[in-house]
């Protein structure tokens, strides 16, 4: 899942702090190499402090690297994801999306396809706002939304996660219940439609 120099590639974007927006992220990853001819670049945000000097070091101890400014200007699509807090996207990824103005003024991501997910902790925590807030931005920077249509079987049968305007994930209240096989199909058919229009659009 790392992009060489040349390649397409989509940029799965993620803030997680137990681990289930990961577990999603990977399973998208996944369904982005399933498209012929794009790679899947994963990629998290630092947290954030409730003061104002930095916290976070520059290299992450584990996990994806943070995401750069480079990484987010050269890629084919955006798949965005972030643990669902009280309807919204967290602050860390609402943080390093307030940072890229400079990537709206040039018009960076304008035509390129992006879609979302979340995870939370309750079936019905606030999931598809979430999804809806970090669609909000992504439309201010011109790019065209991708959700999960309704031939995706998953989609109807599914008693966990899942919803047209994106992939979820019911966490449970301890926040340690794994993915399930609807939330993994609907994650991997997001990372494939997105990665299959990018190549397309081209």
């Amino acid at each position: 899942m790392n992009s060489s120099a040349d390649q397409p590639y989509v940029l799965v974007l993620y803030y997680s702090t137990t681990g289930a927006t990961l577990d999603m992220a990977l399973q998208i990853a996944r369904g982005i190499e399933q498209a012929e001819g794009i790679e899947a670049r994963v990629r998290t945000v630092p947290q954030i402090s409730t003061v104002t000097e930095a916290v976070s070091p520059e290299i992450p101890p584990s996990g994806a690297i943070y995401c750069s400014a480079e990484d987010l200007k050269h890629c084919s699509g955006l798949v965005m994801g972030s643990a669902t807090r009280f309807g919204n996207m967290a602050s860390a990824m609402k943080y390093f999306i307030d940072g890229t103005g400079g990537e709206w003024a040039t018009g960076a991501l304008v035509g390129k396809p992006a879609g979302v997910f979340t995870s939370a902790s309750s079936l019905h925590g606030g999931q598809e706002a979430t999804l809806l807030s970090m669609i909000v931005p992504l439309l201010h920077h011109g790019m065209l939304i991708v959700g999960i249509p309704y031939s995706e079987d998953a989609l109807m049968q599914t008693t966990t996660g899942g919803s047209p305007y994106g992939a979820s994930h019911f966490a449970g209240p301890n926040d340690d219940l794994p993915l399930s096989s609807d939330e993994i199909e609907l994650c991997q058919a997001l990372g494939k439609r997105i990665a299959t229009i990018a190549v397309e659009l081209g």
